[in-house]
């Protein structure tokens, strides 16, 4: 594919190891460097995994890493730029999003047998992309070196080799072996596959890197592969927002404020809980399953799930019911969001068994609403206002389902979705303790969270979307000190 310049467009794909190496941030990192230099540079994923997605400008969805990408490219999101999602649902089966779209629901192995019939889509999402970029930089997923899995493959090998893209291979230190997954990885990969490997480099580093001169001399000899260098870890990289739910407990304040969260089994859009975890004056605890909720929480927020009803069994199976109850009985506050909003209600109903049998299920009776799980999913951005504070607040909604009942009578948000289009959101209890909304990502606006922790007595001065752009600039230069950017820049231009 050539971009507007006539030329075929410079392009690389950074492949991992293993999964959680730190390909997503070493992507994140690059775009940002490259569109400093001023070039136009674009992140795609063929096949991402995850719960936590991001509503795109064009009315789909892509995993919330790719939309760190793009911020670090300063673009818009796009649902090329990870035109296969899969979202899991159970612990074999997950939702299948394609270019932003749901397209079924498939368990493991009958997926493993169709995605390369969705090889066509990701090229297609791959060529709009290089249609007006001066490059992209494509991430793999988990490693090519589970060849179990490289029959049909569209996330690694599978991909590089259909687009005709050269690799660059990341290898995580922290984890320990480093020297035997790299040369392990070079030892079960085709050789086509092995040639397609341009280079190698080290990740998250502690110490003095020089100390690891003779195994990157190890590696360059018993693999052929050019090493790039050695990147030291980054502490600040948990400033910026968390891929996984499980990386969330890092970088959490201890101040006077207590906010807990029950880890639900399909927690969803965790990203709600980054700028909260920044906060100074808040101490933000994950309550994981077999925990008490703590009696001594002033709110409890209950995040999005992929599988509400599955989730809401999974909430009382820990007894987080009765802890919830007299957390509230104590005068102490909850929001619910999305999914959660929905549990706080009083009924939940699935006539069409879109996420397991049909039926109607209890729900908390914190609130007094009804949900009916329907087909049609909400896809949008929008924005508005807190109406009991005024506070302004955006974000954007993804959701099955339609909630009403005489507690929406006291909405929480007045929203506009992107065409303009007004409408009440949410529900609250009478004396305003409990609340529910279907937005996610209104904690991202500085001016609604600190409005919102200042009812809590909590002191705000974060400006987070500003401290995201920050790191990402930081991390950007410490990649450009330790890694040849010049040589990557070389390989991607000689594909």
């Amino acid at each position: 594919m050539t971009n507007s310049t006539g030329r075929r467009t410079p392009a690389l794909m950074i492949q991992g190891t293993g999964s959680n190496v730190g390909k997503s941030l070493i992507v994140a990192g690059l775009c940002r460097l490259y569109a400093n230099r001023g070039m136009t540079v674009r992140p795609f994923k063929p096949q991402n995994m995850s719960n936590n997605a991001a509503v795109t400008s064009d009315g789909g969805e892509i995993g919330r890493a790719q939309a760190l990408q793009a911020m670090g490219c300063r673009v818009p999101l796009t649902v090329h730029m990870n035109p296969v999602l899969l979202k899991p649902e159970t612990d074999t089966g997950a939702q299948i999003i394609v270019q932003g779209k749901r397209f079924g629901t498939m368990r493991a192995r009958e997926y493993g047998k169709q995605k390369a019939e969705l090889l066509p889509k990701v090229l297609e999402s791959f060529t709009k992309l290089q249609s007006d970029a001066d490059l992209v930089i494509v991430e793999g997923a988990g490693s090519p070196a589970e060849i179990n899995l490289r029959a049909g493959d569209i996330a690694n090998m599978g991909f590089a080799e259909a687009a005709d893209l050269p690799v660059v291979l990341c290898a995580d230190i922290d984890r320990g072996g480093v020297i035997a997954s790299v040369v392990g990885t070079h030892a079960v990969l085709e050789p086509s596959e092995q040639d397609r490997i341009k280079a190698f480099f080290i990740n998250r580093f502690r110490g003095d890197p020089s100390l690891f001169d003779d195994g990157m001399r190890e590696i360059a000899q018993r693999t052929g592969w050019l090493g790039l260098g050695v990147v030291p870890w980054f502490a600040d990289a948990n400033k910026l927002p968390a891929e996984d739910a499980l990386d969330l407990a890092s970088g959490a304040g201890r101040g006077g404020i207590k906010i807990v969260i029950p880890v639900i089994s399909r927690i969803a859009n965790f990203d709600d809980l980054d700028p909260l975890r920044m906060e100074a004056d808040v101490s933000l605890e994950l309550i994981q399953p077999g925990t008490p909720l703590p009696g001594d929480a002033d709110l409890v927020l209950l995040p999005g799930s992929k599988s509400t009803i599955g989730d809401l069994a999974f909430f009382r199976k820990q007894g987080w019911h009765i802890d919830l109850a007299a957390h509230v009985r104590r005068g102490g506050h909850v929001i619910g969001i999305c999914g959660g909003y929905q549990m706080l209600g009083k009924t939940i109903s699935d006539p069409d068994g879109i996420e397991g049998s049909a039926g109607t299920v209890e729900g908390l009776g914190l609130l007094d609403v009804e949900t009916v799980l329907t087909a049609d999913k909400s896809l949008v951005e929008a924005e508005g206002k807190h109406l009991a504070s005024g506070a302004s607040v955006k974000g954007y909604e993804i959701h099955i389902g339609r909630t009403s009942g005489p507690d929406c009578a006291r909405p929480y948000l007045h929203i506009r979705d992107a065409g303009g289009t007004p409408k009440l959101d949410g529900a609250q209890s009478s004396d305003g303790r409990i609340a529910g909304t279907y937005l996610h990502g209104l904690f991202t606006d500085d001016g609604f969270r600190k409005t919102y922790l200042k009812g809590f007595g909590a002191v705000s001065d974060l400006a987070y979307e500003h401290q995201i752009d920050t790191v990402l600039d930081e991390f950007a230069k410490h990649l450009e000190r330790v890694l040849d950017v010049e040589v990557i820049l070389e390989i991607a231009n000689n594909r």
